[in-house]
Order: C-alpha cells, then structure tokens, then sequence
C-alpha cells in the first residue's frame, strides 16, 4: 500500500492547477443514463472515484470511453440492458446511489445496493428514497438492496427535505427531469454542484428553474438528448491548496480559483491573517507576517464553510496563536484524525461534535495514517510545516479526491514524494 513521505522545507510559490469538481463530476456521470443521446463531460478530473463510477455505469450497459488523459468522458446510454448496480462496486462510493433517481425515472425500475465510502458518519440514504416516494416511486428494500419500481412511470410531486442534503437533491433533481408534471423540491441543497447539474440537464432539454436557491422546480419532459458540458471547479481541491502557503508561508496562486466558490472559507482565511486575492488567473493567497491567528469555526451548508475543509482547517490552527474551537454539524465521527495530528504534537481536545485546537509553535513530523479522504490531505498539510519527515500511510483515501498531490506541491516547492507499496 502506498505512503506519502512529506518533510517540512519552508514557503511554497508557484501555481496550482485546480481540476473539476469530484463531487460533481460524480453527479453529473449518472445524467447519461437519462438520455440515449451521449453525453460528454470536459474539465474531469483523474481519480480513483471517477474510475469507479466508470465501472458502475459500464456495468448497466453504458458507454464510458476516457479522453485526453482522462480530462474528457464521452458517454453513452443507448443500451441499458442491465437495471442492478451490484454491491461489489456500489460498495466502494456512496455517490453510487446517484444512478437510483436516473435509472427509475428513464426505464421505471431499478436495484441499486445500499453505498459504502468514507467512515465518516452514518449518512443515511432514507432521505433519497422518500424523495422518489413522493413522486410514486414504490420501493422495497431487502438484502441490502433497494428494489424501485415505477411502473406508470414517476409523477411530479412536492418533496420538501427536512435537512438539507446534496445527495439526495441530486438524485431527486436527475429523477425529476422525466417526471409527468411539475416537482418542486423545498429546503434543497444550494451548492455549486447542485447548480453546475442543473446547467448540464437543461443543455440536455430539461426545464428547471430555482437552482442555487432553497427551491427547485422542474417541469418534467418527455426525452432529454445530448450534451457537452464543463465539469466546474472543485472548490474543495482549491480550499486544500489555498491552505498550503497558509500553513508553511509563501505566495501560491490556485488557477481557476473564485471566491464565489468559497465565501465562508475566504472569510475565515482573512480573519487569520492569510491574504486572499481574485485575480484573472485564480486566487492569489499569501501568509502575512507572523502566526495565522485563532479562528472559530463551524461546518454548516452552501453557503457556509464546507464539512470537506474542516479537517484541513484543523491543520492550519494547530500552529495558530491562541485557541480555536471547531463544531462539526454536518457528520459525525468526522475528528479522526485529530488523533493523528496529536501525535504530530498538535493540542487537540475533541469532546462529541467540537474540537478545541490551541496552537503549538511547530508540529514534528510522525508516522501517521489517514482515516478518510480529507484527513488524509490535512495530514500533507500538517507535515508541510512540521519538522522532520511525515509518513502518512493508507493514502488510497487520498487518491479517491486529489489529483497528482506530490506533482501539484512539488512544483511549488514541497519536499513531498508517494512511496510505493510492496
């Protein structure tokens, strides 16, 4: 298995490449079993999750073909002769549930295993299932799977979600588009994702207005045809490097970079003391003199600060001056690696959904493991600015949401190199 060996080694400079967003490119792959036209998406980015999904839709019997190093997916759905998502790859990613809403709302029937992915939470999909519901889907479940059935076809409904969650306004949204009539999904998620989804369906011919907002309303069609759409970019990738000269100093732009796509966070980054500029490359992000300064923190949806950068947040404060508190509202269980970061000699004090981080002069470097996709990049971070050397071991994690790491910090400076497993 491989490790990432990281040794401190000062400021960074340079540009970073930010690449399409994982989290929509995973939504945006499933749109293609609602059309039999192709669909082709640009700006992908090159990671193990993509892969997955590849190897899911190709096993209903859809065409995925890989171009331009993987910066391009030209699919096709003309022949779905296959409605079970089996568990052996639904397992390893819980976008996997997202091909549900497409696959019932296209053929009215589906069975797609209950997802796996990051140990982060329970994450329950009940809320993707009474979404199809309201729109008529009959559903059944048994040996861990779902059975969904549709048989005069879905009816547009009102869906109105009692939390707000991403997954589950994908699916309904996808499902939707071929409802009869008109579904309105109330409380809906507001994320770039969720917008950038919404401008692919309607290139393919759906008609949905409200995206971006709390409400979404989409007036079902009878076929979608094809499309080429842009993934758009991956503001979590762009956090995570954006924190890289924060942490260890220097000037670093991240191309492609807006902050549109990161208010909350672009917020907390000033309020520390670390400079952020739009520029017409990107963002332009420097540490001005001295420690960052404590920040509270706490995880809330789009537009709040992004669950998916508090575990690299947590990297940045643990060499900030003073105590910062962090609350954790969207998973549970997402603190594991404080642990590890302690063990870099990090003051860590995690109590349920709050963690208490009071800065310490430097971190040292430490054999680490990664426990989940994020913790993983966060535990690069940490090592970035410790002495000595960082050993973060069980980066498969890693390789689920980032793109060529070692090559990105590399040519900023970072003393940084992927080990290669036995």
């Amino acid at each position: 298995m491989d490790s990432i060996l990281v040794t401190g080694n000062g400021p960074l400079t340079g540009d970073i490449p930010i690449a399409g967003a994982k989290n929509a490119c995973l939504t945006l792959m499933p749109a293609t079993l609602l059309s039999e036209e192709p669909l082709t998406l640009t700006n992908a980015p090159r990671l193990s999750d993509i892969k997955t999904m590849t190897a899911l839709l190709q096993s209903l019997g859809a065409e995925v073909t890989s171009m331009q190093d993987g910066q391009v997916l030209a699919m096709s759905s003309h022949n779905i002769d296959n409605h079970t998502a089996d568990y052996d790859i639904v397992r390893k990613m819980r976008a996997s549930i997202l091909v549900l809403g497409p696959m019932l709302a296209r053929d009215g029937h589906a069975i797609v295993s209950l997802p796996g992915g990051c140990a982060i939470g329970a994450r329950p999909v009940d809320l993707h299932l009474k979404a199809l519901e309201a729109m008529g889907a009959e559903l059944d479940l048994k040996d861990g799977y779902v059975h969904a059935k549709a048989p005069g076809g879905l009816k547009g409904g009102t869906v109105e979600f009692p939390f707000v969650t991403v997954g589950a306004t994908e699916n309904a949204l996808m499902a939707a588009t071929l409802a009869k009539g008109t579904t309105v999904l109330k409380n809906a998620a507001r994320e770039p994702e969720i917008v950038d989804l919404a401008e692919c369906l309607r290139k393919m011919g759906a008609q949905i207005e409200g995206e971006g907002s709390s409400e979404i309303t989409i007036q079902g069609v009878d076929r979608l045809h094809g499309a080429t759409h842009p993934v758009v970019t991956d503001r979590i990738e762009l956090g995570t490097y954006m924190l890289a000269p924060a942490i260890c100093g220097g000037e670093v732009t991240c191309l492609g970079g807006k902050i549109s796509l990161l208010g909350a966070f672009c917020e907390k980054l000033d309020a520390a003391g670390i400079s952020v500029e739009e520029t017409a490359k990107g963002l332009k992000v420097a540490r001005q003199n001295g420690r960052v300064r404590a920040v509270d923190v706490t995880t809330e949806p789009f537009p709040g600060f992004p669950t998916d950068l508090q575990a690299q947040m947590m990297a940045l404060l643990c060499t900030a001056e003073g105590t910062s508190v962090l609350e954790e509202k969207i998973f549970e269980n997402r603190f594991m690696h404080a642990p590890e970061l302690i063990r870099m000699g990090a003051d860590i004090d995690v109590q349920g959904g709050m963690a208490t981080v009071k800065g310490v002069d430097r971190l040292k470097g430490a054999p680490v493991m990664a426990t989940d996709l994020r913790a993983s990049v966060s535990l690069i971070l940490a090592g970035l600015a410790a002495e000595g050397e960082t050993v973060v071991n069980r980066v498969y994690h890693l390789d689920r949401g980032y793109e060529r790491v070692e090559e990105k910090l590399g040519a900023c400076g970072a003393k940084i190199e992927r080990i290669k497993g036995q």
